[in-house]
């Protein structure tokens, strides 16, 4: 199985010194977050500072260690009205789709928001407007996505504009293409009353989703108690999750996936828990 980590979970250090140790911890593939993983990387500057000289560092970075890159993440908030904030935001999803294609990653990994200083927060996330706006501020990140031959995927959040299976499963008719795919983390569709009932919500998101899915992200929840809004998500092997569907899932498409919450201490026993059930199925 094709299990990876977040960079920026592993033991600080530089971007060969973190994918040696997720190499060493047993891990195929990484999801790199530039400015999280990257020392006085700048998102704001992710245009002028992704040089075919960091490229080629990147791309040397992971070759040498003979790890993937699954996910090049670049969350940041596409819903907003302000037409000025909004353009800045494009051109750093656009060169995140360039630098993709040049490192080789598989997708360009983003979430939809809600976010401060943007017009939209929960429960307002969920309105028909939210949706169509996120829907026409999307749509030149996909035209680029197929001009640069790179892949935007959406991340679905139960509390954010693409929150369900349905809301994604629609913004896939809307804006059919081969280059925007789904990255499914099913605790995060999961909210407290949702948790109740997660192989439901987890076979629903691959009836709708899964030839669109690209990675998962693995993590797992705790129990929900009366304060909950929605599942709260520990690292793989921590709380109650049933693996079953999604590593049955995995192994049928060979999927890539990448751990969450998870720290350097646990990072193993997390991925071992994985591979343990997957070679019961």
């Amino acid at each position: 199985m094709n299990i990876g980590i977040r960079l920026h979970d592993t033991v600080p250090g530089t971007l060969e010194e973190r994918l040696g140790y997720a190499k060493a911890q047993g891990f195929s593939c990484a999801h790199l977050a530039m400015s999280k993983a990257i020392q006085g990387f700048s998102m704001d500057r992710a245009p002028e500072l992704f040089t075919d000289e960091l490229a080629d560092q990147v791309r040397t970075a992971f070759a040498e260690k003979q790890m993937g890159c699954a996910v090049l993440g670049c969350y940041l908030n596409l819903a907003n009205t302000n037409e000025e904030a909004l353009k800045k935001t494009q051109e750093i999803y656009h060169a995140h789709l360039r630098f993709a294609r040049k490192i080789g990653a598989g997708v360009v990994g983003t979430e939809t928001g809600p976010a401060k200083g943007t017009v939209f927060s929960e429960p307002a996330s969920q309105s028909e407007e939210a949706f169509q706006l996120f829907i026409r501020c999307l749509a030149p990140i996909v035209r680029w996505a197929e001009e640069e031959d790179a892949v935007i995927a959406i991340e679905p959040v139960c509390e954010h504009i693409i929150s369900t299976p349905e809301r994604a499963e629609r913004m896939l008719n809307l804006l059919p293409s081969d280059h925007l795919r789904i990255i499914l983390d099913s605790v995060n569709l999961l909210s407290a009353e949702g948790a109740l009932h997660a192989d439901d919500i987890i076979a629903d998101a691959i009836h709708r989703l899964g030839d669109k899915v690209s990675v998962l992200h693995m993590k797992d929840f705790l129990p929900i108690k009366p304060e909950d809004t929605r599942a709260q998500s520990v690292a793989c092997g921590k709380g109650i999750m049933d693996y079953t569907r999604l590593l049955t899932f995995a192994k049928k498409y060979d999927l890539p996936m990448t751990l969450e919450d998870t720290v350097p201490d646990n990072a193993q026993a997390a991925r071992e828990h994985l591979e343990k059930i997957a070679q019961t199925l």
